[in-house]
């Protein structure tokens, strides 16, 4: 999954939040030095990589990538699937998008101090370009792709993604809306994360 996803699973906790968005930037055991809260958070990163790269649906997404991506086809697919998640942001919370998007930015601001020297580098940039909001339109998913394969081994295959994401459009948010749920589902039995503002509760979480 990728960033706007690993926000909204971190539940209502600031210190998980954090945790979760510097879990990248934090290798092996040095989560070690952070607060208890904040290594929560990187765990419940690493388990949320873990559970999305092995998933079956996931790999359905991938394999529409393939002839373009190869290997890279998983980074693409947890980008997509950020623009799924907006798009279909009234079927998993009660607080509109643009209201989550800035109070998330206010979150990270004022925990900026456990940032890793990585994460501090790109962070006033992250917002100034306001990434979380881009990652809802094709513009920005296109713009996204291209400036990753610039700075990252990314392939330079941006028309190709979103050619795929345009083309199977249908399929990969099914994919998406059937995922995701799981996701959703596994955290709670796992870490004990609450999500009361998901509509169709029953569907998405078992009983307490």
């Amino acid at each position: 999954m990728n960033i706007l996803a690993h926000i909204y699973l971190s539940g209502s906790s600031e210190l998980v939040l954090t945790g979760n968005f510097i879990g990248d930037a934090v290798k092996g055991r040095k989560f070690e030095v952070y607060p208890e809260m904040v290594q929560f958070g990187i765990k419940l990163h690493r388990f949320i990589d873990s559970y999305t790269d092995t998933h079956p649906l996931v790999h359905k997404s991938k394999f529409l990538l393939n002839s373009g991506y190869g290997k890279y086809s998983g980074i693409v697919i947890d980008i997509f699937y950020d623009f799924f998640l907006s798009e279909n942001w009234a079927c998993f919370s009660n607080v509109p998008l643009n209201e989550f998007i800035y109070t998330s930015y206010e979150i990270l601001l004022r925990n900026a101090k456990y940032f890793p020297a990585e994460v501090k580098k790109y962070f006033p940039f992250f917002i100034l370009r306001n990434w979380l909001k881009r990652y809802g339109s094709v513009e920005g998913m296109q713009e996204v792709l291209t400036k990753m394969s610039l700075r990252t081994s990314l392939p330079d295959e941006a028309e190709f993604g979103i050619s795929v994401l345009q083309k199977h459009h249908s399929e990969l948010e099914d994919h998406f809306m059937e995922f995701f749920p799981e996701l959703i589902n596994s955290i709670h039995q796992n870490f004990r994360i609450f999500f009361p503002e998901i509509e169709y509760r029953d569907r998405f979480l078992p009983s307490a």
